[in-house]
């Protein structure tokens, strides 16, 4: 008689008349519920059995030696052991074998009722123990841990659960209800954190709010005060790791990748599929050790008659010396798209010659155009004043061949007060007779058009008039980037691929100096720091609005732009932490890069992207969907939003109808899962 033993309890037994390569011989079972169960009853006949039914040479031990073994039952490996000339009829003798292998298997003796069920309430403790673990990253380690936290959501009230502090997440869950309820939120979207006093919720009292920088309030409630200090200072400590001496989880994140995903953007290459350089301009290496510019690339693109001294020059006169370079050259006309800070021109109207022949250079090196256009994406009001203050704008005198328009965007403290207004109307609630109000009065809406409309108007410049276009604002890192990087995803059908966004990305807003670290507050505790803004969320929305007016022009739909948002403020990749490319590329080889995380896979899934994309070489705007078809897909899916929610409704009434009868405590609400 031939006895194998397998991992998670599996056992078989084969009458040794049976060839041993027939898996139908073997019987097979497995521990289930502290009983004796077949495999065929389970349906897992086979799953356990195929690892080690052939497995190796059996060794001879008697049957008395095999019960007595109790290492067969704690191997992790599977064992095989063979018995020859059992004694008696074998079908008996295997069903004790079995008998009594099992219950050395659980105790090693048989157990009375009473440690029967002890021993069950112990193994139902270590599943739901183990059920409520937090998944963790290779490098991500376990802070604090606190059991029957209530976590109070705004959607369907108190729950209770285990809260699991990582040094990259807050991961609370409730294994009770069916399905789980989870609310994953990573560290580095939060925004602040302050104790509150509760509404008392089945004795707990003292209380955490959690402000994140994704528009959501987390409320969390404990029994005991030493509880909530505990998890309040282990958020507040990784929460905001630089304001406390410690390093972002970026820089403890392990995980390997086949490929570096710092490399998806080589400048050289990406200036070469442009056809640059050309006899018209140069890629120049004035800035290869960051020392001409610090909030620049080490490549640069400029005038190819352009001098070195020439260009120092410039850089004298323009804002953080932020000179005039190339970010993208039409294929045919060769009219350019050039950004740069603002003019030093100041209140006594100073000029630069050498800034002066530069742009006139620029607008030469296209022969399809004798005029620059220069856009300006401030309000003249702020220029104005910008200028009193040593910094200003192009006059007609001292550029007279080119013409300057003001965009009227306003500066990044409005936008962030535009933000604040449009969170409290919707989170957590939103008031459907006055929504339309509430959102024009948060004058969002309006400032990702004025955003879109200004992208237009230089891509025109450049597409239908044939002239080359500079931009600007005030030092070329926010409004600039914006405009620069819509305005080529228009001209562009690179840029919209997925590979393409990337480049986008790491291009015209990593490479060229947008300042995350400070636009986010990466790591910083001070939550009202003046320099904060949404200048990329407000990107990304006006290239979300792009894909739903040109839907057929995107490979990437709007699953790949939330992701991106997702992992701004996760600080799990080193792609947005810094505020310049020289800063980042000191720590490149510290971090991993989000081109290359396991979501890469999922960007180039059926999930994300497009069937129905159709990329051209062309310039020419595809066709917009018309707005009485848009509205007609918006009131569609409002409709089947509202009944998804009353079936969600009448599940969570069903539940807790169930779950009061069953166990005869409160009424349990249908789980969600949240994940950031």
């Amino acid at each position: 008689m031939e006895l194998a033993f397998g991992q998670h309890g599996l056992c078989g037994v084969r009458d040794p008349s049976s060839p041993p390569a027939t898996l139908a011989a073997w019987s097979c079972y497995c521990l289930l519920e502290g009983g004796l169960c077949s495999s065929e009853q389970l349906g897992r006949w086979g799953g356990g059995c195929r690892s080690f039914v052939g497995g190796g040479k059996g060794m001879g031990i008697s049957r008395t030696t095999c019960l007595e073994r109790k290492q067969f039952s704690q191997s992790q490996i599977p064992c095989y052991v063979s018995f020859c000339s059992p004694t008696g009829s074998h079908v008996e003798w295997c069903k004790q074998l079995i008998a009594a292998t099992i219950s050395s298997q659980i105790s090693g003796s048989v157990l009375s009722d009473n440690a029967s069920r002890e021993h069950r309430a112990l193994r139902d403790g270590n599943k739901l123990a183990q059920m409520e673990e937090a998944p963790l990253f290779p490098g991500e380690s376990i802070k604090a841990i606190a059991k029957d936290v209530v976590y109070i959501c705004p959607f369907i009230g108190a729950i209770s659960g285990t809260l699991t502090v990582t040094d990259y997440k807050m991961y609370f869950k409730n294994v009770e209800r069916d399905p789980h309820f989870v609310l994953d939120v990573p560290l580095g979207v939060i925004s602040r954190v302050e104790k509150i006093g509760v509404q008392s919720h089945g004795g707990n009292s003292c209380g955490i709010e959690i402000v994140c920088k994704d528009m959501r309030n987390l409320r969390l409630a404990y029994k005991q005060e030493e509880q909530r200090l505990e998890i309040f200072q282990n958020l507040i400590t990784r929460a905001f790791p630089l304001s406390h001496g410690l390093p972002f989880f970026a820089f403890t994140y392990k995980e390997k990748f086949p490929t570096n995903g710092w490399k998806v953007y080589d400048p050289v290459a990406e200036y070469k599929r442009q056809g640059l350089p050309n006899e018209s301009w140069k890629i120049s290496k004035i800035n290869s050790m960051y020392e001409f510019c610090d909030t620049y690339p080490a490549v640069l693109v400029v005038p190819t008659s352009v001098k070195d001294e020439d260009l120092s020059r410039v850089a004298a006169f323009r804002a953080k010396g932020r000179v005039p370079v190339l970010s993208w050259i039409h294929p045919e006309s060769q009219a350019t798209l050039t950004r740069c800070g603002q003019p030093l021109i100041g209140p006594n109207d100073k000029q630069c010659k050498e800034d002066e022949k530069y742009l006139q250079t620029i607008m030469d090196a296209n022969a399809q155009s004798h005029k620059l256009f220069i856009f300006d994406a401030r309000q003249m009001s702020v220029a104005d004043t910008n200028r009193a203050k040593g910094g200003g704008y192009e006059s007609e005198s001292g550029y007279p061949n080119m013409e300057l328009i003001f965009l009227e965007i306003p500066n990044i403290h409005v936008m962030r007060e535009s933000l604040r207004k449009l969170k409290e109307i919707v989170y957590p609630t939103i008031d459907e007779s006055r929504w339309l109000s509430n959102v024009e009065s948060t004058h969002w809406l309006e400032y990702i058009r004025m955003l879109l409309a200004g992208a237009v108007r230089i891509a025109d410049k450049i597409e239908s008039g044939k002239t080359s276009v500079v931009v600007h604002c005030s030092d070329g890192w926010d409004r600039t980037t914006q405009l620069t990087s819509l305005a080529m995803l228009m001209l562009d059908s690179y840029y919209r691929t997925i590979k393409g966004f990337e480049v986008l990305l790491e291009k015209e807003w990593m490479s060229f100096g947008h300042r995350f670290a400070m636009r986010v507050g990466h790591g910083d505790d001070d939550h009202a720091d003046a320099d904060r803004s949404p200048v990329f969320l407000q990107f990304i929305d006006c290239v979300w609005q792009m894909t739903k007016q040109f839907p057929a022009a995107f490979e990437f739909n709007e699953l790949f732009l939330i992701n991106i948002l997702d992992h701004l403020y996760s600080c799990l990749f080193g792609t947005f932490l810094y505020n310049s490319d020289h800063q980042r590329v000191k720590e490149v080889n510290k971090t991993v890069s989000m081109w290359k995380q396991k979501g890469l896979m999922f960007f180039s899934s059926s999930e994300v992207v497009k069937t129905d994309h159709f990329p051209t070489q062309s310039c020419v705007p595809f066709q917009q969907m018309p707005i009485h078809q848009n509205l007609k897909e918006l009131l569609a899916l409002r409709t089947e939003l509202q009944k998804r929610v009353e079936e969600l409704h009448r599940e969570a009434a069903k539940r807790s109808i169930s779950s009061s009868s069953e166990r005869g405590t409160s009424p349990a609400v249908s789980p969600v899962h949240t994940s950031v």
